[in-house]
């Protein structure tokens, strides 16, 4: 028998909500699955057992992340099956970046009021995600709280561990003058920037499902609401048969903030501009905006998602292995050696 508290709906919690977002969300958990994943769901903790074959060294890597204000796109446009997606990969495409394997993924939903059919398409999205990287969803949490959230409004956040060898920890030590800099393609605006992006198009007021000239006939909306892209597989791939130097994840503070990240001191990551393959909504975001091409490049992704250096005479493989693997990557640039950070030239 389901427990039931007549004082706790009172309050505003339905219990039985929750029970029922569990077995709508059931089926999408299933895809997730590896063979690792030890139980199922419902349990105080998500048991996975660790597979260190053919690693000397053994390291986990985490990471966590949300969606941020991206959220507000997709209760404007009530479309919540994507954000999960979002939720992953904001998480996984950070552990790649030191080489890791993301193993298995945890997700967080804060809510106004437990709408089971919504909870469960948000968490559609979370698998896909995890399908997309190859990681397992073995448990979570939804909470639902009303008089802190709005009824129609809910958080996302999620938390994944992967696991790399440690003698192949990509630590940046091996970056020198001349190597290459690989741009690997954004899907979009990805999850970064939006209160920026919010104010831009004044959203809340603005038609987001206007067919966009700019925009190739895409609306705004849709084009906003494109989920950010997983690159975990292509790098697998890629550092499998390539030596890869450094990884960067380009997020909030783009290129100023991200790439020099994965720098050592004394280097800097020239990029040359007229190379890059920005995206129309950059363009329409800075024109609307008035938004000047440094604050451009210090706020979003630019088009490119994540960037990773490779030694010169490794380039041309390193590009055949990334379109192969579905990924249109292209060189952006060079290290030289300045203590700049990034340079646009």
């Amino acid at each position: 028998m389901k427990s039931f508290s007549e004082a706790y709906a009172s309050a505003g919690v339905d219990i039985t909500a929750g029970y029922k977002a569990v077995e709508l969300m059931k089926q999408h958990i299933a895809r997730t699955l590896t063979p690792g994943v030890l139980g199922g769901i419902g349990g105080f903790g998500g048991l996975f057992e660790l597979d260190v074959t053919g690693m000397k060294r053994p390291v986990l890597v985490s990471g966590t992340d949300g969606v941020g204000t991206k959220l507000k796109l997709a209760f404007l446009l009530d479309k919540h099956d994507t954000v999960g997606i979002d939720c992953v990969a904001m998480c996984v495409n950070d552990v790649i970046c030191c080489g890791a394997k993301p193993l298995f993924f945890l997700d967080y939903i804060a809510c106004g009021k437990n709408i089971p059919a919504r909870i469960a398409s948000v968490v559609s999205g979370v698998a896909e995600g995890c399908v997309q990287s190859g990681a397992a969803l073995i448990g979570g949490e939804t909470a639902e709280m009303p008089g802190f959230y709005p009824v129609d409004e809910y958080d996302l956040a999620g938390f994944v561990v992967g696991a790399v060898d440690k003698e192949k920890i990509l630590d940046n030590k091996a970056v020198r003058a001349g190597d290459v800099i690989i741009a690997l393609p954004s899907s979009g605006v990805h999850s970064n920037g939006f209160s920026l992006v919010r104010r831009v198009f004044d959203v809340e007021h603005a038609d987001l499902t206007a067919p966009c000239e700019a925009l190739g006939g895409a609306s705004v909306g849709e084009t906003l609401l494109t989920p950010t892209k997983i690159y975990v597989k292509p790098m697998l791939s890629l550092m499998e048969s390539v030596t890869v130097k450094a990884v960067s994840h380009i997020t909030g503070g783009g290129f100023y903030e991200n790439i020099p990240r994965s720098l050592p001191a004394g280097f800097t990551a020239e990029i040359e501009k007229t190379a890059l393959r920005v995206l129309p909504i950059f363009d329409l975001i800075a024109q609307k905006g008035g938004i000047g091409e440094r604050d451009m490049f210090n706020t979003f992704n630019m088009g490119v998602g994540m960037s990773v250096v490779v030694a010169k005479e490794d380039a041309d493989r390193a590009l055949s292995l990334l379109h192969a693997n579905g990924e249109n990557a292209y060189i952006m640039g060079e290290i030289v050696p300045r203590d700049e950070g990034v340079r646009l030239c």
